[in-house]
Formats: structure tokens, sequence, C-alpha cells
């Protein structure tokens, strides 16, 4: 029988590992995420912390992918359903669904909604992959593992300052 873990244990374990890997070789480490068909990987700086899918409060005449507004420990925070502003379906409210909220670095106080977040991955063992098309302006590089599966590193600077990101409004 498979052992169970609750969301509690499995996020402090997922934020240890995190920390632990700041503190280590944060360079070969980045936290790995699936967005609808597409898997990224983030700088662990960009990832400011996971959390649950909270209530979204919907926003009227805003784009189909913003997700709403959420209220998290009294922080304000706009949430962008990734894979939609990527132009692929929205995430489905499952308990896989996560929000990323995006690093203080970028002083936004904004979040991707993503189907799951995978954990944490090491660039090294990934093979660089020459893009086939021209990448949007926030795909850093490009990336196979050994199953053959895709990864593309996220600029998460690029994305939050890109006109098409701030740009919510109808």
């Amino acid at each position: 029988m498979a052992q169970r873990t609750s969301l509690r244990e499995y996020q402090q374990t997922l934020s240890e590992r995190l920390k632990n890997a700041q503190a280590g070789d944060a360079a070969a480490s980045k936290l790995g995420i699936e967005a609808g068909a597409d898997f990224w990987l983030l700088d662990l700086p960009d990832a400011g912390e996971v959390v649950p899918l909270p209530a979204l409060a919907p926003v009227p005449l805003t784009q189909p992918w913003f997700a709403g507004m959420a209220n998290i420990r009294g922080n304000l925070y706009a949430i962008v359903d990734f894979p939609a502003f990527l132009g692929a379906a929205p995430v489905p409210q499952t308990d896989q669904a996560r929000v990323l909220l995006i690093g203080e670095r970028h002083r936004v106080n904004s979040g991707l909604l993503v189907n799951r977040v995978i954990g944490l991955r090491r660039v090294d063992r990934l093979r660089a992959q020459a893009p086939a098309a021209q990448p949007a302006p926030w795909v850093a590089q490009q990336f196979l593992d050994d199953e053959g599966r895709a990864w593309k590193a996220l600029d998460v600077g690029a994305l939050v300052a890109h006109p098409d990101f701030l740009r919510v409004e109808l």
C-alpha cells in the first residue's frame, strides 16, 4: 500500500528542500512545474512560495487567463492562469493545482496558477536543445531530459515585465 503524505508535510518537505538547494548548489537545481502540456524550470529565487489553490475573487473586464485575486495571509495577489496565458486550456481546479507566488525580488504581488509542482530538477542532468521556432521572450532556454521530455527555463523577470502579461484588462 502506498504511503500517504499530508499536504502540510508535503509543503514542509518541499520548502525544506528549496531552502537546502538555495543554500547549496542553487545554480544546478531549478523548480520544475507543469503548466498545461508544458514542463517549466524556474530559478529558485524566482519561486517565492508554492501554495495550494486559494479562493479566487473574480475581477470583471479582465483577460480570460486572469484567474482573479487571492488573499494569501493578508496580502493580495493577482493570479494568472499560466497555461491559459500561454494559449492552452485553463488549469483544472484539482488537488494538484498550485499557485506559484513570484519571488519578492521582482516586486510584484502576482502568482502563476499551474497544474502541479513537480519538484527540484538538476539542470546539469538535462541536455540543452535549440528551439525549433522563435520562443517567447520569457523562455530563457530549452532542454530535454532522459525520457525525451522537453523543459523550458522560465525567465520570470522577462515574463512579469512583458506588456502581454501586464495587460490584464479587456
